[in-house]
């Protein structure tokens, strides 16, 4: 199956390309960037001879976020770190996060075709490997394992509906698994799934997201003046679909509360314009908010138009809804990363869907920080009476929230040490 993956991607990478150029006209890519995905001429290979370069790949915001504490604590001056990643707004969150280091290169990640991936493997010329969370590409963990380059897999997670197609090629699976020589899951039942498939070295530590480094100060937004003299609460992550459920929310909210804010930080920016379409077709005053923009008097309804500052908002925000929870169709994978918000004192909101942060949900549920609600009149009724009784700073939950996230972090340093000194396999 391997042989006939990478004669199928091979073949259809003239199809990769045209896709790769029409999500660039669409606004999905970079428009300078992107060639870095499909051309070996566009790799950019900027590295020392003589450094020890570790590669790790995470696909979007928030497996880049996850890894930042774990490169400052293995930074220094003969290591330098090759970042990539898959998305467009990570490659924004990246430019702001990264910049703090001289030794820490982002490129995005190339099409898993094998020639490509050959090149890049032959030019950069990784020390080790790290895949994060669900980032399994075959090619590239085929010719890591001929290269003889170690290559580890962290925050995995393989829900149950992957892990049965992984089982239609059960020896592909175990294959492919088996070159990894370590795996570290971001819970029990990935642990239990790789151990199926007699994966050596797995470990399960905690969800490395835990870890994040969070400034807990307030900040000095500019529009902090402004929200703080209004009542608002935030639609935090929301993906296509759970728009429509926040503007019913707001319109319920109203009923009680005639000066809401709603403020509506959509996942993909580049939906922004059809949320505004939305909001006025129900005949709300709608603002998009683009960066460093004061907010509008009188507008009912802010569309957030820039990567990278929900922390912002969590830090003004006591009422949060967080997307990629309500609709049936992310049983699977639903859920967006809760953890931010929890540490900024957030009473957090979210639909039946959270399957990839469903272990951290039950302990924020437990310490009464989350609640799962099941349609827009929950919602509202639940947002006036936190207006009513003011949610209260709790610093006993970021404690708790910090300690789970040091024992995680420490974990999973000796495991990735052990690793990187060939301790491990």
């Amino acid at each position: 199956m391997i042989t006939i993956y990478r004669i199928l991607t091979f073949l259809l990478y003239p199809l990769f390309i045209l896709v790769i150029y029409f999500r660039k006209l669409t606004n999905k890519e970079d428009t300078i960037r992107y060639k870095e995905k499909i051309f070996s001429s566009n790799f950019k290979v900027n590295r020392q001879e003589n450094s020890f370069l570790i590669w790790f790949h995470a696909a979007s915001i928030g497996e880049l976020k996850s890894i930042i504490p774990i490169i400052k604590e293995l930074n220094n001056k003969n290591i330098e770190f090759l970042i990539t990643t898959v998305t467009l707004s990570s490659s924004k969150v990246a430019f702001e996060e990264l910049k703090i280091f001289n030794n820490v290169h982002h490129r995005f990640f190339p099409l898993d075709v094998h020639f490509l991936i050959k090149k890049f493997l032959d030019s950069w010329r990784p020390n080790a490997i790290f895949l994060v969370d669900s980032e399994i590409w075959p090619n590239l963990i085929f010719e890591a394992n001929l290269k003889n380059i170690p290559i580890a897999l962290i925050n995995a997670r393989i829900t149950g509906k992957t892990f049965k197609k992984w089982l239609i090629f059960p020896k592909t699976a175990e294959k492919i698994f088996g070159f990894f020589k370590m795996c570290i899951t971001s819970n029990l039942e990935t642990k239990d799934f790789l151990e199926q498939l007699n994966v050596k070295n797995v470990f399960f530590n905690g969800n490395i997201k835990l870890i994040s480094n969070i400034n807990t100060k307030r900040n000095d937004n500019l529009n902090k003046n402004y929200l703080m003299q209004n009542k608002f609460w935030l639609a935090a992550s929301t993906h296509v679909g759970e728009e429509v459920f926040c503007i019913k929310t707001h319109l319920k909210i109203k009923e009680k509360i005639k000066d809401i804010i709603t403020i509506i930080a959509p996942r993909h920016i580049d939906k922004v314009k059809k949320i505004k379409s939305l909001c006025e077709k129900f005949n709300l005053k709608t603002e998009v908010l683009n960066k460093d923009q004061s907010i509008s008097e009188g507008k009912e309804i802010i569309i957030i138009n820039t990567f990278g500052i929900l922390h912002d908002y969590f830090n003004m925000a006591k009422s949060v809804f967080i997307g990629k929870s309500l609709l049936k169709k992310f049983k699977n994978d639903g859920g967006q990363n809760p953890i931010e918000a929890a540490k900024l004192g957030c009473k957090i909101y979210h639909g039946p869907y959270v399957y990839n942060f469903e272990d951290i949900y039950k302990f924020l549920k437990a310490n009464n920080v989350s609640k799962e609600i099941q349609n827009f009149n929950d919602l509202g009724e639940n947002i006036v009476k936190d207006f009513e009784n003011p949610v209260q700073e709790d610093n006993h939950i970021n404690s708790l929230i910090s300690k789970l996230g040091n024992e995680t972090f420490k974990k999973t340093m000796s495991n990735i040490n052990k690793f990187l000194s060939n301790e491990i396999y």
